[in-house]
């Protein structure tokens, strides 16, 4: 099994680093990286040497779309979410900007954590109508709530890899089931699902054995491909549909 996990990861790693690029811009480099956003563009964040170490920032790209679109992140109860996910990967606010600092041996795990902060924020707070009441996140949390299924929410551990992965619910063992992890994609596609999917895969060989991973789908608005599908499950994550959570409301709240 351990043999399998490695492949896996290797794998990815290969692939990330195979599907990067740089590009100079006067005194910054840009990376292009092979993860998309929800217009289907490459990510991309800015580089730059600043005495003896780096600046890593998304120069707005992440809170300024999804603002332009009708998302307003003004509100209260979404600047502490907004707050408590990027605390989460150890990534600043400046202004609108995502913004981390690295020394060159740490550079890898901040721009890891950059850019898992950028696909969390777009991913949590991108609502295709935008007078939508409320996120898919605060919904899987009022359904817990309302079933009292105990959980710990925004729980960052450190993978075999030593990149941080932060998880949206973590519900502890009881004496019926084990360790159960959680993590809402509001986005289903094969990026969303990749990441969580490399999350997982990284973080289950420092968790107890018999831990299970759950990925909550919304899909209210648009069906679920099976590639998406099929992709959680090959890396042993459960898929949830929003749609048919309440198949696993006992598994949960036992």
């Amino acid at each position: 099994m351990i043999q399998d996990v490695q492949k896996l990861l290797d794998a990815y790693l290969a692939w990330l680093k195979d599907k990067t690029q740089l590009r100079q811009v006067d005194d910054w480099v840009e990376i292009t990286t092979p993860y998309l956003d929800r217009n289907n563009d490459y990510l991309q964040i800015y580089a730059r040497k600043e005495n003896g170490s780096y600046v890593l920032t998304d120069d707005g790209q992440t809170i300024g779309d999804l603002e332009q679109t009708g998302c307003k992140l003004n509100s209260p109860k979404r600047q502490d979410l907004l707050k408590m996910t990027l605390n989460g990967f150890g990534v600043q606010l400046q202004d609108q900007r995502l913004e981390v600092h690295a020394s060159p041996d740490k550079f890898a795990l901040r721009k890891h954590n950059l850019v898992q902060a950028m696909l969390a924020v777009n991913d949590m707070f991108y609502l295709s109508v935008p007078m939508v009441a409320s996120l898919f996140y605060e919904d899987v949390v009022a359904w817990l709530d309302v079933h009292d299924i105990r959980y710990t929410p925004k729980v960052k551990f450190t993978g075999k890899t030593g990149y941080d992965h932060l998880f949206d619910f973590v519900i502890p063992k009881s004496r019926r089931q084990p360790e159960r992890i959680i993590q809402t994609i509001n986005r289903p596609n094969r990026d969303t699902a990749q990441a969580v999917a490399f999350s997982w895969i990284d973080t289950k060989e420092v968790r107890p054995p018999d831990s299970k991973a759950y990925a909550f789908l919304n899909d209210l608005e648009n069906p679920i491909s099976t590639t998406v599908l099929d992709a959680l499950r090959n890396y042993d994550v459960n898929p949830v549909k929003w749609s048919e959570r309440e198949q696993i409301r006992e598994e949960l709240a036992a």
